[in-house]
C-alpha cells in the first residue's frame, strides 16, 4: 500500500534559522550504471536524517528516476514539472521515512535527458530557494559522462564516485574523473567502493584507481570507505524498503551509517551563500 501523501510543504517540514548555513551539495556519480548509486543516496541519506541532519535527496537521473520506486511510492509531480515551470521545487518535495526529504525525477521522459544550457542554469537558480533549508543535498546523478551528469557535478561542492571491483567499473570511473579534471578543472573526488567481500578489497580497489590517476591526472582522490556485498540489499529492493530500515543490524547497514558519519564530517568547499549565482558562473563556461 502506498503511503499517504503529506499535506505539509517543505517550509512546514524543515525549519529555517535566522542565519542558516549554506547547504552542502554532494553529487554521487559513477562511470557506469548498476553500481548502486540510488541505494547509496537513499540509505546514506536516511542514516544522516536519523542522526538529526536535515537532508534532501535529489533523483537527478533525469529520464530514469527510481528513488521513489525504491521507497514504494508514486509521486504525482517530479522535476520535469519544475523544468517546465508548472511547479516549484517546494511543490514537489516528497517526505520520506525518518525525516528524509527527496525530489523525484521523471521516468521515461526522453527530453529530460537533453536539457539545454538555459534550462540547466534556470533550474539551478531555482535550487537557491532550498539553500539553507537543509544541511546536505545528495544528488543521485545518472551514470557516465553525459552533459547532465557533468553539469550536476559542476554544481556540487563535493563529488562522490562509486566504483565496484569490476574492471569495467574502474575503467569507466577513471574516464569520468578524467573528463571532469581535464575539461572542467575539477581536482577533488571522494571514492566509495561498493560490493566488496572484505574491507581490504575496498582499499585495494581504491589504491588501484589512484595508481592510475596519480600517473596520468592531476587530481586528489579521497577514500570514504566501502560497502560489503550483502544479499539483504536485494531483498530490501524487492520489498521497496531501504535496507537500513529493513535490516538495521546488517553489515551493509552498518557500512552506510559509517559512510554517513564520514560524509557529515566533510568540509564543504566555500563558495558563498548564493548557490544560484555560483552555479551560473560554473556552468556557463563549461557549456557546449
Amino acid at each position: 500500500m502506498e503511503p499517504a501523501a503529506s499535506e505539509h510543504s517543505a517550509t512546514d517540514r524543515v525549519p529555517i534559522s535566522p542565519n542558516p548555513r549554506p547547504t552542502h551539495v554532494l553529487a554521487v556519480s559513477s562511470g557506469k550504471g548498476g553500481v548502486g548509486k540510488s541505494n547509496f543516496v537513499l540509505n546514506v541519506g536516511l542514516a544522516l536524517a536519523m542522526s538529526r541532519r536535515r537532508v534532501l535527496a535529489m533523483d537527478a537521473d533525469m529520464g530514469l528516476g527510481n528513488i521513489d520506486i525504491l521507497l514504494g511510492t508514486t509521486s504525482p509531480h517530479n522535476l520535469s514539472h519544475v523544468i517546465r515551470g508548472e511547479k516549484t521545487l517546494e511543490d514537489i518535495v516528497n517526505h520520506g521515512p525518518s525525516g528524509l526529504d527527496f525530489l523525484p525525477a521523471a521516468s521515461g521522459v526522453e527530453w529530460m535527458t537533453q536539457l539545454t544550457t538555459e534550462q540547466k542554469i534556470a533550474f539551478l537558480e531555482k535550487m537557491e530557494s532550498l539553500n539553507g533549508r537543509y544541511d546536505l543535498l545528495l544528488i543521485d546523478t545518472g551514470a557516465g559522462i553525459s552533459s547532465n551528469v557533468l553539469y550536476f557535478n559542476l554544481a556540487a561542492q563535493t563529488r562522490i564516485v562509486l566504483v565496484t571491483p569490476e574492471p569495467t567499473s574502474l575503467t569507466d570511473a577513471y574516464a569520468f574523473v578524467k573528463v571532469l579534471s581535464r575539461k572542467h578543472s575539477q581536482k577533488d573526488f571522494q571514492i566509495v567502493v561498493n560490493g566488496v567481500k572484505t574491507e581490504q578489497e575496498g582499499l585495494d580497489i581504491y589504491k588501484k584507481l589512484t595508481l592510475v590517476t596519480d600517473r596520468f591526472l592531476d587530481v586528489n582522490l579521497g577514500y570514504l570507505g566501502c560497502i560489503p556485498r550483502d544479499y539483504r540489499l536485494e531483498r530490501a529492493v524487492m520489498r521497496q524498503t531501504p535496507v537500513i530500515e529493513l535490516y538495521p543490524d546488517a553489515p551493509i547497514s552498518t557500512a552506510y551509517r559509517i559512510l554517513a558519519r564520514r560524509i557529515a564530517q566533510l568540509p564543504p568547499r566555500a563558495h558563498g551563500n548564493e548557490l544560484g549565482l555560483f552555479w551560473r558562473k560554473m556552468i556557463e563556461p563549461a557549456a557546449v
